[in-house]
C-alpha cells in the first residue's frame, strides 16, 4: 500500500513530466520553424492559397482534381506492377502523396504520386539485392520510404535542390530511355501470359529479354487474344478521343469483355467442349483492393535494413527532385511563374514520409498527371488534396471490382506509357549538341541496360559532374601586347621582346580547386619569357577562391621570386582579399602588390598596380602585355556577347 507521501509525490510528478514533455515539443517546434524561416522555407505554404481563395479557384481546382484522380488511379496501379508490389499500393500511395504534398507544396505545379521511373528503379534496384518477390518488397517499403523522405526534407533544407542544375539533362534523358526499355521489356511476360520460375532473377534490359525468348512457347492465346485487343481500344480512343481518360475507360471495356466471355464460356461449356477456344482459367487476375483494411505501416528500425536500404533510397530520393524539379520549372516557365524547387523538395520529402505510414510506394513528380492539372485549371495545391481524395474514395468504392482486371490488358497500357516516355527530340537534341552530352546521354543509358537504375544514375551524374568540372577547370589565356601603332593585338607566339615587361592577366571565371592547377601552370609557362619580370593578374571576375586556389598562387609567388620576378594582384574584391587575408597570403605577396577593386573607378586599382611595376622596375622602359580568356575572345568574334 501507498503511503500518503509517496502518492503525494507522485501527484505531483506527472503534471511536472506533462510540463518538460510540452516543453520540448515546443522547442523542436520553435526549432524547426526558425530552421525553415532562415532556410525560407514555408511550412504551411497552403494557408496563403486559403487566405484568398475564391469560388472561381475551387472550380478550377475541383475540375483538375478529378481529371488527375480519373488517371492517377489505373496509373498507380500499373506503376505498382512495375515495382512487383501488390496493385493496392499504388493506389494508396497515389492517394496519400498528393494529399500530403498539397500541405507543403509552393506551387500549383507539380502533382505528386508514383511515377514510372520511380518505379522500374524501385523493381531494378530490390532485384539487384535479392528481393524478388512481392512479399519481401512489401517489408522493406516503410523503412526504404521514410529514408526517402528524409533524405528529401534534409536536402530541402540545405537548399540542395539549387545544385540539381549542375546535372546535365543528358543524365535524366539517358535514364528515363533505359527506364522505358526496361518497362516494355519487363511486362512483355505478362502480356503473353508466362511466368519466369523463383530463381529465374530478370534484373537488367538483357535478363529480361532472355528469359522472357526462353519461356515463349508457353505464351496463353487468351491473355495474348486480351493484350492485342487492349492495344487497339486504347489506340483508337487516343487518336479519336484524346481528351478522355482513355486508361481507365481501355481498362472498363476490356476488363468488362474479358469477364463476359469467362462467365459466357463457364454457362456454354455444360453443352460443348470450348477449352479450345476460351476458358478463362490461363488468365491471371489482378487481386482484389481491401481498402476497408487500409494499413499504417510502421518502418522497422532495423540496423541492417537501414543500411541495405541506403544506397537505394538516396538514389531514389535524387531521382525525385531531378524528375519533379524539371517538371515542375517548364510548367512554370510556360505560365510565366518561378518555381522555389526546395519548397517542391520538402513537399515531395514529406509524400513520401507519409507513405511510408499508410502503405503507399516512392512518390515523385509526375509528367503526365502534373500537365493534365496545370491543362485542367489548377489553381493552387488544393488540386492535389482533392485529386488525392477522390482517389482514397474510389479505393473504397471500386477496390473490390479491380479483381476483375486481367493483368495482361493493364501490362498493354503499362508498355504504351513506357513507349510514350522515349522522347525522340530529347534524344536528338542531346545527343547533336555536344560531345560531352552525348557521352553523358549514352552512358546512363548503356549502364542503365546492363547494371541496376540505382547504379545508372550515380553513374551518369559523376559523369556530368566531371564534366562540367572539366570544362569549369580549364581557362585558357590568349597574350595580347601593343604594336608599334600603340594597337592593341594577339602577340605571336615565342616572340621575345628586348625591353623588361609586364603582363596583365585576365582571369575568368572560377578559381576553385578544379582550375587551380591548370592556372598555376599556365602562369608558370607564361612566366618562363625571360624578359618578363612582372606579372599583374586582375581578380575582378575571379570568383570562388579556395584554399588550393591560394596554395597555387603561394607557389607560382616563390617560382618568380627565385627567378627575380614578381607577381602583383589588382582588383581584387572583398571576398579575394578575405580569403587571402585568412590564409596569410597577403604577408606572402606583400601588402603593397595586392590593390582592392574599385567600383566606382574601374581602372584605378590596375593602374595603382602598374605604377607600382615602374616602382619595382625603377627607370626601365615598361612594354604592357595583356592576356584574355581564348574562348571570350572567341565569343565577341562570333558576335556572341
Amino acid at each position: 500500500m501507498n503511503s500518503p507521501l509517496g502518492l503525494g509525490f507522485n501527484q505531483k510528478r506527472l503534471p511536472l513530466r506533462k510540463a518538460r514533455t510540452g516543453l520540448k515539443t515546443t522547442r523542436l517546434k520553435n526549432f524547426a520553424a526558425e530552421l525553415a524561416r532562415r532556410n525560407q522555407l514555408d511550412l504551411f505554404p497552403l494557408g496563403k492559397h486559403l487566405r484568398c481563395y475564391s469560388a472561381e479557384a475551387f472550380q478550377g481546382d475541383a475540375r483538375a482534381g478529378f481529371n488527375v484522380a480519373l488517371l492517377a488511379f489505373p496509373q498507380g496501379m500499373a506503376y505498382a506492377l512495375i515495382a512487383g508490389l501488390p496493385i493496392e499500393y499504388g493506389i494508396f500511395g497515389s492517394a496519400v502523396a498528393a494529399i500530403v504534398a498539397a500541405f507543403f507544396a509552393g506551387s500549383r505545379f507539380i502533382t505528386l504520386g508514383p511515377t514510372n521511373a520511380t518505379s522500374v528503379m524501385l523493381y531494378s534496384s530490390f532485384a539487384s539485392i535479392g528481393i524478388t518477390t512481392s512479399a519481401d518488397a512489401v517489408g522493406y517499403m516503410p523503412i526504404l520510404l521514410l529514408m526517402i523522405g528524409l533524405f528529401l526534407v534534409v536536402g530541402a533544407y540545405l537548399r540542395v535542390a539549387n545544385l540539381i542544375q549542375y546535372i546535365s539533362q543528358s543524365v535524366v534523358t539517358g535514364y528515363i530511355t533505359a527506364a522505358a526499355l526496361l518497362i516494355i521489356s519487363g511486362q512483355i511476360k505478362n502480356v503473353i501470359g508466362v511466368s519466369f520460375s523463383e530463381g529465374e532473377k530478370a534484373i537488367t534490359f538483357v535478363d529480361k529479354i532472355v528469359l522472357t525468348i526462353k519461356h515463349m512457347p508457353e505464351f496463353h492465346h487468351e491473355s495474348v487474344v486480351l493484350s492485342i485487343l487492349t492495344f487497339v481500344i486504347f489506340y483508337i480512343l487516343k487518336k479519336k478521343w484524346s481528351t478522355l481518360p482513355n486508361v481507365a475507360i481501355t481498362l472498363v471495356i476490356v476488363s468488362g469483355i474479358a469477364a463476359g466471355l469467362s462467365e459466357l464460356s463457364t454457362a456454354l461449356s455444360s453443352r460443348w467442349d470450348l477449352k479450345d477456344f476460351w476458358t478463362g482459367d490461363e488468365i491471371r487476375w489482378l487481386g482484389e483492393v481491401n481498402a476497408a483494411a487500409w494499413p499504417v505501416t510502421l518502418p522497422s528500425m532495423n540496423f541492417d535494413a537501414i543500411s541495405q536500404m541506403a544506397n537505394i533510397a538516396l538514389a531514389i530520393a535524387l531521382l525525385c527532385v531531378l524528375e519533379g524539379t524539371s517538371i515542375g520549372k517548364s510548367l512554370a516557365a510556360r505560365s510565366g511563374e518561378r518555381l522555389d524547387a526546395n519548397q517542391e523538395m520538402l513537399a515531395i520529402g514529406t509524400a513520401n514520409i507519409g507513405c511510408a505510414f499508410f502503405a503507399g510506394m516512392p512518390a515523385s513528380g509526375s509528367l503526365t498527371r502534373s500537365q493534365l492539372s496545370w491543362s485542367s485549371g489548377g489553381r493552387t495545391p488544393l488540386a492535389s488534396l482533392l485529386n488525392g481524395l477522390i482517389v482514397a474514395g474510389g479505393a473504397f468504392l471500386i477496390g473490390p471490382l479491380i479483381r476483375y482486371v486481367p493483368q495482361s490488358v493493364l501490362a498493354v497500357l503499362v508498355i504504351t506509357i513506357g513507349i510514350s516516355l522515349i522522347n525522340k527530340r530529347a534524344i536528338k537534341v542531346v545527343t547533336k549538341s555536344t560531345r560531352s552530352d552525348a557521352a553523358t546521354f549514352f552512358a546512363t543509358f548503356i549502364a542503365g541496360l546492363l547494371f541496376p537504375l540505382d547504379t545508372a544514375i550515380y553513374m551518369g551524374v559523376g559523369l556530368s559532374i566531371m564534366l562540367f568540372l572539366r570544362k569549369a577547370a580549364t581557362p585558357e589565356l590568349v597574350e595580347y601586347g601593343f604594336t608599334d601603332e600603340g594597337e592593341l593585338a594577339e602577340l605571336e607566339e615565342k616572340k621575345k621582346r628586348a625591353v623588361q615587361e609586364v603582363s596583365i592577366v585576365h582571369v575568368e571565371g572560377d578559381l576553385f580547386f578544379g582550375a587551380a592547377e591548370i592556372f598555376r601552370d599556365q602562369m608558370r609557362r607564361a612566366s618562363e619569357d625571360e624578359n618578363l619580370k612582372i606579372v599583374i593578374v586582375k581578380m575582378r571576375n575571379a570568383r570562388h577562391l579556395d584554399a588550393t586556389a591560394v596554395m597555387a598562387i603561394e607557389e607560382l609567388v616563390k617560382h618568380m621570386n627565385e627567378r627575380d620576378r614578381f607577381l602583383l594582384l589588382s582588383e581584387c574584391k572583398k571576398d579575394v582579399i578575405r580569403v587571402l587575408k585568412n590564409s596569410e597570403m597577403l604577408n606572402v605577396l606583400n601588402r603593397k602588390n595586392v590593390f582592392p577593386d574599385n567600383p566606382q573607378n574601374p581602372t584605378l586599382s590596375t593602374a595603382k598596380a602598374l605604377k607600382r611595376a615602374q616602382e619595382i622596375l625603377g627607370d626601365a622602359e615598361v612594354d604592357i602585355k595583356i592576356y584574355v580568356n581564348a574562348n571570350k575572345k572567341k565569343k565577341k568574334s562570333e558576335g556572341l556577347e
